[in-house]
């Protein structure tokens, strides 16, 4: 053990690893190695650290760099020959996994009027968050939604799903965000092309919305027994009218403004059972604390322009811009506008931190804010 590996090996404190190699031991690790075993203690302070250890890093993807590329793409393949025609985020430290952050993934498709993706399913689950365009929908299990600009769209594990846009709309963009890199990670990913390539619209169109959608109130009759939420369609309008509402009757929170979690509405849980979402409002000139959290997160902004600084780098962003929080890294909001609000969504993997008992949070010391360095 030489360089790097062994400086870790040795430098830890009273109570981990910390063995100094010798001709002996070295041999003795050599014959491990032959039975395809190790030494824990020679590893003990990479697998087990005092903190976590996040390999992604935090990332801005300007929407004004992707969209001709994500353009160009209709020009070079087909939906029918590429599967669907999507442009992914890679993050520099997961570049292994086609990760955008942690376990997350994120793209952005494209698709023009009269397009259609085929019907498929596969064991990750997935949402889909309108960037531009009109005329664009969803089919999950038969149920068809109508999408607009910030609306956002479920495809849960397991349904059958396909995506469109209407011939009488304009060329789409949205973007995907799905759990693939952890449903790989635990080796259970399945995928299946349905046997029609096509579903049957087998209920009135936007017929989930209009049944649970209605805050406050759920129907007699309406029974929901799966693990994700029954609502499939999150719109925009009813959202950012509810962040307004919210906004004039809380100050928010120090960390996150004024925020509000998307929600099965038969649970009050998550969205799905590995990805939840939410939405926030950072009030004209508002600056939040810095915290820090379990979970990895993609962010898109919705509305405004503003700054994150995550660990101690600034970050500027305006609206249909991407970004990422990894994993326990330092972060804080801005809004740059002294007169509009700003409105960011992200969807995470905190529902998993929190059904295993993950989740850790905590605040910058004293809260006077990280010293921010441009990148």
């Amino acid at each position: 053990m030489t360089g790097p590996a062994r400086e870790n090996h040795r430098e830890d404190v009273a109570g981990r690893a910390n063995v100094e190699d010798t001709p002996e031991l070295l041999a003795y690790y050599r014959e491990l190695g032959r039975l395809d075993a190790g030494a824990l203690w020679t590893v003990a302070n990479k697998i087990e650290p005092w903190e976590p250890q996040s390999s992604s890093v935090p990332v801005l993807w300007r929407y004004e760099d992707l969209r001709n590329h994500v353009l160009r793409s209709v020009d070079l393949v087909s939906p029918e020959k590429a599967g669907r025609r999507v442009i992914y985020l890679n993050n520099p430290g997961r570049r292994g996994f086609a990760a955008a952050v942690g376990w997350l993934y994120s793209g952005l498709q494209v698709m023009h009027p009269g397009e259609v993706a085929s019907a498929h399913a596969h064991s990750a689950s997935a949402l889909r968050f309108i960037m531009e365009g009109t005329g664009a929908y969803t089919i999950v299990d038969g149920h068809k939604m109508t999408l607009a600009a910030n609306d956002f769209v479920l495809t849960p594990n397991g349904t059958w799903h396909e995506h469109g846009v209407a011939s009488g709309g304009t060329p789409c963009i949205w973007q995907d965000g799905l759990d693939i890199p952890l449903v790989n990670a635990l080796e259970a990913n399945f995928y299946a092309v349905h046997p029609d390539l096509r579903q049957r619209v087998g209920y009135p169109v936007d017929d989930m919305s209009k049944t649970w959608g209605n805050p406050g109130l759920r129907p007699a009759t309406g029974e929901w027994s799966k693990g994700y939420s029954p609502l499939l369609k999150y719109e925009w309008a009813p959202t950012y009218e509810a962040l307004l509402r919210y906004g004039q009757s809380t100050d928010g929170s120090p960390f996150d403004g004024v925020l509000m979690n998307y929600v099965n509405p038969v649970t009050g849980g998550p969205v799905m059972q590995t990805i939840g979402a939410s939405m926030q409002m950072l009030q004209p000139d508002e600056h939040t604390r810095a915290h820090r959290h379990t979970g990895s997160f993609v962010y898109q902004v919705a509305k405004g322009r503003g700054f994150s600084v995550i660990d101690g780098k600034r970050f500027d962003w305006k609206e249909r811009d991407i970004f990422c929080v990894p994993s326990w890294a330092w972060h804080e909001h801005g809004n740059a506008s002294s007169s509009e609000d700003a409105c960011l969504f992200a969807f995470h993997d905190l529902p998993v931190m929190q059904s295993l008992g993950l989740y850790r949070e905590e605040a910058f010391g004293d809260n006077s804010g990280q010293q921010p360095r441009a990148v």
